[in-house]
């Protein structure tokens, strides 16, 4: 591994979801949940899920670009989250559940708008594609509770109903990008 690493900073509903998928992902260092692009200084959750805040949950991700690219990334966080709903996803509805990507540099920006076009061109789903796209902004890392959730709490109702089925969905159809291959 380069000692280059890259941050990305991901919105896309639940942070338990996204950060579960991600810790699996090759060329991703480590993976950390909280709360992007609000107007309040260091909000709690209970503050973000008021929707109060203008905050999102997000995932901040470190990794390494020699193994894996920012691009990469992406196309994996389109395909785990349904990119066309405005402030939700599923049952979790509000600003702080929309679908966002919050660049750290000109040529992610650049990256993820391009990659918004070729998939609205693709016309995967059946409308088109809302996810934000704007400079991270007031970044505050969530409560030491929600880090690792999925990995300390599968049997949660939640995280049986939601979150495993995402990263079943993620480990069947994107073998290539695990860091342990299933024996």
């Amino acid at each position: 591994m380069s000692d280059q690493y890259e941050t990305a900073t991901l919105a896309g509903g639940c942070f338990w979801c996204l950060e579960a998928v991600f810790d699996d992902i090759k060329g991703v260092e480590s993976v950390e949940s909280g709360y992007s692009n609000g107007h309040v200084l260091n909000p709690s959750y209970r503050d973000v899920c008021s929707g109060d805040t203008g905050h999102a949950e997000v995932i901040r991700i470190k990794f390494d670009p020699s193994v894996i690219s920012f691009r990469d990334l992406l196309n994996v966080f389109f395909a785990i989250h349904d990119p066309t709903t405005m402030n939700r996803q599923g049952g979790d509805v509000g600003v702080q559940y929309r679908s966002a990507v919050f660049y750290h540099s000109p040529e992610q920006k650049t990256t993820a708008e391009q990659i918004i076009r070729e998939l609205n061109a693709q016309v995967i789903w059946s409308g088109p594609i809302v996810t934000e796209v704007a400079a991270v902004n007031n970044y505050f890392v969530a409560e030491d509770y929600h880090q690792e959730y999925f990995a300390r709490n599968q049997n949660q109702p939640y995280c049986q109903a939601v979150v495993a089925p995402k990263v079943l969905k993620f480990r069947k159809h994107h073998l290539e990008l695990l860091k342990k291959q299933p024996a």
